[in-house]
């Protein structure tokens, strides 16, 4: 049974996403006596599809023990933004419908946060829809953030 579980836990630990992230910081926000403080943290990914679209999302994170030994399941909480940093060359029409660019995982064992990319083609736009795989009252909690792609570096 114990070489079960450890094997779940190897294959889950390097199954969980494509794109990495770079972590940019991180904000405290509940002091813990012991362990880790709850905080709030921030990364950045580009999409790997669309160079010159970047997203930073924020996620909290709980300290406490579980927390400072990877056992804690982070709430289902985040926000993303996206933006155009560069000139955007893809053909918008190859993209497919819905594509997955980020997940992350935010428990030990099967929840995750993902971050799906659609196309609006009538209004020239890239649509980033950020989701928890965890059910929360009948619906998982999400957030959305729009890239308008416009010409790079013209005034």
């Amino acid at each position: 049974m114990k070489f079960f579980a450890a094997a779940v836990f190897i294959c889950f630990m390097f199954s969980a996403g494509n794109v990495r992230a770079d972590d940019i910081g991180c904000i405290s926000t509940t002091f813990r006596i012991i362990g880790a403080n709850d905080k709030v943290c921030i990364s950045a990914f580009d999409d790997p599809k669309v160079p010159g679209v970047a997203c930073h999302i924020s996620q909290a994170r709980t300290g406490g023990l579980k927390g400072t030994f990877g056992l804690a399941e982070d709430p289902s909480k985040f926000s993303i933004a996206c933006r155009q940093v560069g000139p955007i060359n893809a053909d918008v029409s190859k993209l497919a419908d819905q594509d997955e660019v980020y997940s992350a995982s935010t428990s030990l064992f099967f929840k995750h946060t993902h971050v799906f990319r659609t196309v609006d083609k009538k209004r020239n736009t890239l649509v980033y829809v950020a989701i928890s795989d965890r059910l929360i009252e009948g619906s998982p909690y999400n957030a959305i953030s729009t890239v308008p792609i416009m010409p790079w570096g013209t005034h």
